[in-house]
């Protein structure tokens, strides 16, 4: 029996708010009252990282448990956090595990690489992603959201749909259209096939990934480098044929062509062939599977709560959508922006951050020694009680226009310093424009009784297929 599986589910309830609409509280399961056992904590970051932060790691700012010899530290006093993200950052680095389970898919692309390789991918691929350098993908957003929905619609004709898989779907759409400026029907399904094969098998960490020096192999590393000795050309491929195209020759603002042509400011490096192949992947698999998962949250929350689907209905019917370029910043959806940005804060697509740190440290009064583990859990740091209202329920007014904003540090949905996720806005623009498209089309209507709990292993899932009945809307204007 999985671990926490006797632990209390709390049912959907509601409290009042937003001007007089009911807040619903999503069903959720309760954190264990006391710390796990070592060997169910150690299961617990393998089957459902969620299940391993005790009750108090939700109420005190600094929690620390002993982990194979170190000291691992749980963060959410906001000082605290800003001290290791921020301003020790240099101190910190990804663990050995992280590495060994995303290096072989992403290889040394901007999510895993440190020091000075780390920077010149960054100071590289800043100019692609500043909010002018988005909205000239938007174009190609819109047009993959749009033939996504159709395929949606098509699919809800036949009856309720599994949301997670469709949205899943419609994200890597959107990801390699704006990525290639062309669809994924050629590839799409075998970068699902690589993608699933990976997360399924290799992806999930295991005890020797933790525990293994580096520079050790450990048994799940052989079948790790089979797979990218079939991934690396798989990858090439798709990029030689974009760039072998005549749209390269046009020039169609997509996202290939503004990473070749990316140079770095202080030395004018561009990316080497090796190098822009890395950061494809990492831009396809990094925003693919958060924004979907975002967008499944979001319609889970508003099938729970209808009134405010409605009310985002009307938004969306009533905003001028012909230009959606900069729609999710520029006050045309304020209450569609303030539900992914509370879908953001209850179910983060990245669950927890995992530093090691390279040498002692003090943080928040706590000796750090070198080679101790901090985790900053925007899981738990979203829910924590002494920084949020009622941190449970879900609220949208939290994030309208007007309401005071969180404490500083006491929201990460994408991180922070140095190595916040440089693909926030493009996340942003995605996800509230998919979500306005959406709800323009179907009212969402949650089609089972049993509720639906977050899985986490490196991105926070719902744990089961889940169905939903897409009931068209009439047309605007009719």
């Amino acid at each position: 029996m999985p671990v926490l599986l006797d632990a209390t589910v709390t049912q959907a309830g509601t409290t009042p708010s937003l001007a007089g609409l009911p807040r619903v509280v999503p069903p959720h399961r309760a954190p264990p009252e006391r710390e796990l056992p070592i060997w169910a904590y150690l299961r617990s970051i393998r089957d459902n990282g969620l299940r391993g932060f005790p009750r108090r790691a939700f109420e005190e700012p600094v929690t620390r448990r002993g982990l194979l010899g170190r000291s691992s530290f749980v963060l959410n006093d906001p000082e605290a956090i800003r001290w290791v993200l921020v301003e020790n950052q240099a101190n910190y680095a990804r663990t050995t595990g992280t590495i060994r389970i995303l290096r072989p898919i992403l290889g040394d692309g901007l999510l895993i690489s440190e020091g000075s390789a780390w920077r010149h991918q960054r100071r590289t691929l800043a100019p692609a992603f500043t909010p002018r350098a988005i909205d000239g993908l938007v174009p190609h957003i819109a047009t993959a959201i749009a033939e996504g929905l159709d395929h949606i619609a098509g699919e809800a004709e036949a009856g309720p749909v599994d949301l997670f898989t469709a949205y899943y779907r419609l994200a890597l759409e959107v990801a390699g259209r704006a990525m290639f400026s062309v669809g994924m029907d050629e590839h799409g399904a075998e970068l699902r096939r690589f993608i699933a094969a990976y997360g399924e098998q290799m992806g999930r960490p295991h005890l020797l990934d933790i525990v293994t020096p580096p520079g050790w192999p450990v048994p799940l590393d052989w079948a790790r480098m089979r797979f990218r000795r079939r991934w690396i050309p798989f990858l090439d491929r798709i990029i030689a044929a974009r760039q072998a195209s005549n749209r390269s020759h046009v020039g169609s603002g997509d996202l290939l062509d503004l990473l070749a042509a990316a140079r770095n400011p202080d030395t004018g490096a561009a990316f080497t062939p090796a190098e822009l192949r890395d950061q494809v992947a990492t831009m396809i698999l990094a925003g693919h599977e958060t924004t979907a998962g975002t967008l499944f949250w979001a319609s889970y929350l508003l099938a729970l709560a209808p009134e405010v689907q409605e009310r985002i209905a009307a938004e969306a019917r009533s905003a001028d959508l012909t230009d959606p370029t900069g729609c999710q910043s520029d006050g045309r959806l304020p209450l569609t922006r303030a539900v992914i940005d509370e879908t953001l804060r209850l179910y983060p697509a990245a669950f927890v951050v995992v530093r090691r740190a390279l040498g002692p440290d003090t943080v928040a009064g706590h000796a750090v020694k070198k080679s101790d583990i901090v985790m900053v859990s925007p899981w738990v740091l979203h829910r924590h009680r002494t920084l949020w209202s009622d941190p449970e329920a879900f609220d949208p007014g939290r994030f309208l226009p007007g309401a005071p904003p969180p404490p500083r540090f006491a929201y990460l949905p994408f991180g922070a310093g140095p190595r916040v996720c440089i693909g926030a806005q493009f996340a942003l623009s995605e996800a509230v424009l998919a979500l306005a498209k959406i709800l323009i089309r179907f009212r969402i209507v949650l089609d089972e009784a049993e509720p639906i709990l977050p899985l986490a292993v490196v991105t926070t899932q719902p744990e089961r297929p889940a169905r939903f009945r897409l009931i068209p809307r009439d047309p605007p204007g009719t």
